[in-house]
């Protein structure tokens, strides 16, 4: 009798310590938020870099006190495209050539072409009304490599003409003046009015293969330009991002979002501890919805990801905020370019885990860094 007397008892804890009553919803508090502009839609094109740029410069005219901007994403496509058409030839087609670029070329890209509003270069002249650039990099494409082929046995001079004319016809030509706000300007002119310079800002990563607190070229596909990075050991460069939101300072954000624990569709970015051959079919459909163990992720571990491609160079994104889950748990708070439709109107948390281990470069003002960091850099 004593024993059924317990009984009520021992069923009520076997019943909440089962998977279905153990397992917590995701409830994320933000903990700072870093005022921004709103979430926009790249929709069908591979501009990603453009976009997740083009809203930090846009943040970081907010931050200046400069006011609201909408600028335009497709101005620095277009004319990233056109230099990149004259590298891919000069190097006879032994270049990466693609919509991709990386936020540095935006950044540095400011000083020689300038920038514009987005009512100035909408950059859609397809009859569409959203991005949809699947047959314009092709043509794009097929064009340099037309070129590159040398039927007539020297280069023309005008075969950049014909290039630009293909941007013309689907981005729409570049106008040499604007008027915004009642003012006449130039992309130079409205650039410098706006006072972002290069030299502001600085690219970072985190890899073994190359000395730290130095500068190296980043072996990505995008990095047509060749730019340099700086290399921070990886709790340096975490502290770097962390420091830098807390400070009121957003971070342009490049990384791997192939990984199964990226789930914009439910606004979660985590590492589970579990590998994915190792789950179950529930666990795998419970990734991002239930909060679940997460791998510790090591220098090494990050390494071998870069080196046998399982760690690639595939989004760009925007960090704008901090954030815990009920736990206490950190997230970083990212503005996304795939519109508003997911949990969170288009932002997700990813785990301090997952931006360690996918992380592929970040750019950020140079006056985020915490000085520590800066003066093993030379940057102070």
């Amino acid at each position: 009798m004593k024993k059924l007397n317990h009984l009520p008892v021992v069923i009520i804890l076997l019943i909440f310590a089962s998977p279905a009553f153990s397992q917590q919803k995701y409830v994320f508090t933000d903990t700072k938020v870093i005022p921004t502009t709103s979430v926009k839609n790249q929709y069908r094109s591979g501009t990603c870099w453009s976009f997740s740029t083009t809203s930090f410069v846009e943040t970081e005219l907010l931050r200046k006190g400069k006011g609201e901007f909408d600028l335009s994403e497709m101005y620095p496509v277009r004319y990233t495209y056109h230099q990149r058409a004259i590298d891919y030839v000069r190097y006879q087609g032994h270049l990466n050539f693609s919509g991709g670029a990386q936020s540095w070329d935006l950044i540095n890209g400011i000083t020689d072409n300038g920038i514009m509003p987005e009512e100035a270069y909408h950059g859609i002249e397809y009859g569409e009304p959203n991005h949809v650039h699947g047959e314009m990099d092709q043509e794009l494409k097929s064009y340099v490599e037309a070129v590159v082929m040398n039927k007539n046995g020297q280069l023309s001079p005008v075969w950049i003409k014909g290039f630009d004319a293909i941007l013309d016809a689907y981005l729409g030509k570049v106008p040499e003046k604007f008027n915004y706000k009642g003012v006449s300007y130039t992309p130079q002119s409205f650039a410098k009015q706006l006072g972002i310079q290069a030299e502001d800002y600085v690219s970072m990563t985190s890899f073994t293969h190359h000395p730290f607190y130095k500068l190296f070229i980043f072996e990505s596909p995008d990095n047509w330009s060749h730019e340099r990075l700086y290399n921070l050991p990886l709790d340096e460069l975490i502290q770097t991002i962390t420091a830098a939101v807390e400070k009121g300072y957003s971070v342009q954000w490049s990384s791997d979002v192939s990984e199964k624990g990226f789930r914009n569709d439910r606004g979660v970015a985590i590492v589970p501890l579990k590998d994915w051959s190792a789950m179950s079919e529930e666990e795998k459909q419970n990734i991002g919805n239930v909060i679940i163990d997460e791998k510790t992720i090591t220098p090494a571990m990050r390494q071998e990801g870069f080196d046998n491609y399982t760690t690639t160079d595939d989004h760009a994104m925007h960090i704008i905020g901090l954030a815990t889950d009920q736990n206490g748990k950190r997230y970083f708070k990212v503005k996304n370019s795939w519109g508003t439709t997911n949990p969170y109107q288009g932002y997700f948390y990813a785990s301090e885990a997952y931006v360690r281990y996918k992380t592929m470069s970040i750019l950020l003002n140079k006056a985020a860094i915490p000085a520590p960091i800066a003066e093993k850099l030379k940057l102070k």
